[in-house]
């Protein structure tokens, strides 16, 4: 066993867990189908948003985690739900009116408001594609009409019919006395209309292969369950799509813990094994409500690469799934400079740590070196004193900072720059708020300015914090009144980075400066 093996089989890191409980399946056996089979699902009737890169890279870092600790090939599908029925229009896309005509029609007959593709759910569809691709993820497309009008899960639908009993004594029990009088696990899609149907189940022919059930209209009709002349409901759907593809591992939200439990005995009751699952914690949104795409609360996938990188989107992915998390604007910078603290951290670390870094899952094993010198929450605070209006501002002081430093030798700090310009104007100085000194933080703040004027050390983040340390013990019990004095007045904000490494980046005449414009009563 390959030293990398060796330590993936103990490591602590959630993919790895999960991996190992995915392995489990196969001890005795490989699987019949030839790999081991990963899932994410998709509905197309919006457009794909943050929770669905979410589900996208942590069931990637699964899959590569699962890839150290066994030779069976993997494959990853991501299904869209595209047959579902258009229950309700979308209230952020064009031609509400036009689109009122196609409720009920399955996504792929619904026209397409942007006009760019035969169906509302080929141009959600086309979006998911290129969504994932932009990050590079690896994955094989999967279309429910696709599958169910090829005859991909006819086998498995005819067993549907025949085990039509055992699926509705699992369904009903957790349906309301209403639901249950129409309830069936088959949706027929009208021969009539295209609509797919919420109607009950009058007649079954197993032998046939068919059901029959009533039209609006009246007429009774019979259809076979295979070639995509019904759809399954919800949760015998899913149930039947992990039946008829062997899917080993699919994650979901918690709000799908009911939905796993009925569609893994569903599954059971087709005569299969339901895959592996691992149920994730929602996003909230700053007052702690869950982010829901319909609010369009919390924070989109757009608005997040606005101000900072991909990679730290994936290592805010990464932390701890089963623990719900404010997804909010102020999360980002911390997200950045935690990523890059990671990225420097692993090439100094053993193995068995290297495996337990969420860079080591970001990249699959593939780690790239951080070129962030500075600090993205630094930048900020430079962005802030500075009034930047653009990264070259930012780099103004980084080239005194870090002579060596150029845009093309640090691209990350160059980025980052740019973000930290955009994220400055948009979030800090609408909020932005100077406070005048108090007289102990005045007379500290005379001390500082007269210890800076008579410096004449070395111009590094050490040495000035020392400064800036042992003007604080003198006066202040707690330190952190020192500091946040120091936030509060130079800064306008209630936090900040190392202030010795602020004056190292801003400069120690400039600093200076900002001290007497505090005294003077300019920034409050």
């Amino acid at each position: 066993m390959s030293e990398l093996r060796e330590a993936a089989m103990s490591s602590k890191a959630w993919p790895f867990e999960e991996a190992r409980r995915v392995l489990k399946r196969y001890q005795k056996a490989p699987p019949e189908k030839g790999y081991v089979l990963f899932q994410t699902g998709y509905g197309p009737s919006g457009l794909p948003h943050i929770g669905t890169f979410g589900e996208v890279a942590r069931t990637s870092m699964v899959r590569h985690a699962f890839e150290q600790l066994s030779d069976i090939p993997t494959k990853l599908i991501c299904f869209s739900d595209d047959m579902d029925g258009f229950r309700k229009v979308p209230g952020n896309v064009p031609m509400q009116e036009e689109l009122k005509q196609d409720l009920n029609l399955p996504l792929t007959k619904v026209r397409d408001p942007f006009g760019t593709h035969e169906s509302f759910a080929q141009h959600n569809n086309a979006r998911l594609c290129e969504f994932l691709d932009s990050f590079g993820f690896d994955y094989e497309f999967a279309s429910a009409t696709e599958y169910y009008t090829s005859g991909r899960f006819d086998e498995m639908l005819l067993v549907a019919l025949e085990r039509f009993d055992k699926i509705m004594e699992i369904m009903l029990p957790t349906l309301g006395p209403e639901r249950r009088e129409t309830y069936s696990p088959f949706l027929p899609i009208s021969p009539k209309t295209g609509h797919v149907l919420q109607v009950p189940t009058l007649e079954r022919n197993v032998a046939k292969g068919t059901i029959v059930y009533e039209e609006p209209d009246g007429e009774r009709v019979e259809i076979p369950v295979t070639g995509g002349h019904v759809k399954m409901q919800w949760k015998p759907d899913w149930a039947l799509r992990w039946a008829a593809l062997g899917v080993d591992y699919e994650m979901s939200g918690k709000d799908l813990i009911d939905s796993v439990t009925q569609s893994s005995k569903i599954c059971r009751a087709l005569g299969k094994l339901p895959p592996e699952s691992l149920s994730y914690e929602l996003f909230n949104d700053e007052h702690g409500q869950k982010i829901s795409k319909s609010k369009g609360n919390g924070l989109s996938m757009e608005e997040w690469l606005t101000y900072a990188a991909p990679e730290s989107l994936s290592y805010f992915m990464y932390q701890k799934p089963k623990t719900a998390k404010r997804l909010y604007f102020d999360v980002i910078p911390k997200a950045v400079d935690e990523y890059h603290q990671q990225l420097r951290a692993y090439p100094g670390q053993e193995l068995k740590a290297q495996l337990n870094n969420p860079v080591w899952h970001i990249h699959g094993g593939e780690v790239p070196e951080s070129t962030l010198i500075v600090p993205f929450a630094m930048l900020l605070n430079l962005a802030s004193v500075s009034g930047a209006e653009d990264k070259e501002t930012l780099w103004g002081f980084i080239r005194r900072y870090a002579p060596e430093a150029t845009a093309e030798t640090h691209p990350d700090l160059d980025q980052a720059a740019g973000f930290a310009v955009r994220y400055y104007n948009d979030f800090v100085k609408p909020t932005r708020q100077h406070r005048a000194p108090t007289e102990q933080e005045r007379e500290a703040l005379e001390a500082l300015k007269a210890a800076l004027q008579a410096y004449d050390g070395p111009i590094e983040d050490e040495a000035l914090q020392s400064v800036v340390y042992a003007i604080g013990r003198e006066r202040f019990d707690p330190m952190r009144a020192w500091f946040t004095a120091l936030y509060e007045v130079l800064l306008g904000a209630s936090q900040g980075p190392r202030f010795g490494g602020f004056i190292a980046l801003y400069g120690v005449p400039e600093t200076i400066a900002l001290i007497d414009k505090a005294l003077a009563g300019e920034l409050a």
